[in-house]
């Protein structure tokens, strides 16, 4: 019989520390998103960060001023932007990067109702949502649409050979206004990330509590 002031096995140790543990990681937690899922989240957040700061240096005159060297940030702002497709199509090699890409495509009656009920600001009626909801798969569209054609005009403005004068007048305009409205996007995303710390905690380590899943998620069931 061991003593209590015999060191303890390593095995045993190791029994004692996942005794709890359900498929999903520690008791009360499960796994909401792969290792890859995070680094895909996190380098295309780190370009897109790049990309709004540099246009921000480029189009606010105090900013310009203060940082300088136009031809660099216009340099870093055109390739920061183009290099945001990377992490998605290396992401494309992931699995679990692929399923919830189709989890994020589907949009069903429960979608519309938590649609309704978030336009209303009804905080009464349930809102039911599998892994994703309503809003993070529109967000996820719009936000695919609006990098594309970004990448698109930018391109016209940046090879001024491709198009005449009239279309790259044209593409600056769509451009411009375009950035805009994805600034205010991504500040209305990241004001939504900061209220709501077990999903940034998803993000940073995988899983979230079971008690957040069950009532922000009703209908999602991990693992399939």
């Amino acid at each position: 019989m061991r003593r209590p002031s015999d060191p303890v096995p390593r095995h045993t140790e190791h029994a004692e520390r996942t005794e709890h543990a359900g498929p999903g990681g520690p008791a009360g937690r499960i796994r909401r998103f792969s290792r890859g899922e995070r680094w895909i989240h996190r380098s295309t957040a780190a370009l897109m960060g790049l990309c709004v700061a540099t246009a921000a240096c480029l189009y606010l005159p105090a900013l310009a001023e203060l940082v300088g060297r136009r031809h660099l940030v216009v340099t870093v702002h055109v390739w920061s932007g183009l290099l945001l497709v990377v992490p998605f199509l290396l992401g494309l090699a992931s699995r679990a990067f692929r399923a919830d890409l189709r989890r994020l495509g589907r949009f069903g009656p429960h979608d519309r109702v938590w649609l309704r009920a978030a336009l209303r600001r009804d905080r009464v009626t349930r809102r039911p949502a599998g892994k994703f909801n309503a809003g993070q798969k529109v967000y996820a569209g719009w936000l695919a649409g609006a990098v594309l054609v970004m990448a698109g005009t930018g391109m016209l403005m940046w090879w001024t050979g491709l198009v005449p004068l009239v279309q790259r007048t044209a593409a600056t305009f769509v451009h411009d206004w375009l950035a805009l409205t994805v600034a205010v996007v991504l500040a209305a995303h990241i004001g939504k990330a900061l209220g709501d710390p077990e999903a940034r905690r998803g993000l940073r380590t995988g899983s979230v509590g079971r008690a957040w899943a069950e009532r922000e998620h009703p209908l999602w069931r991990p693992g399939e």
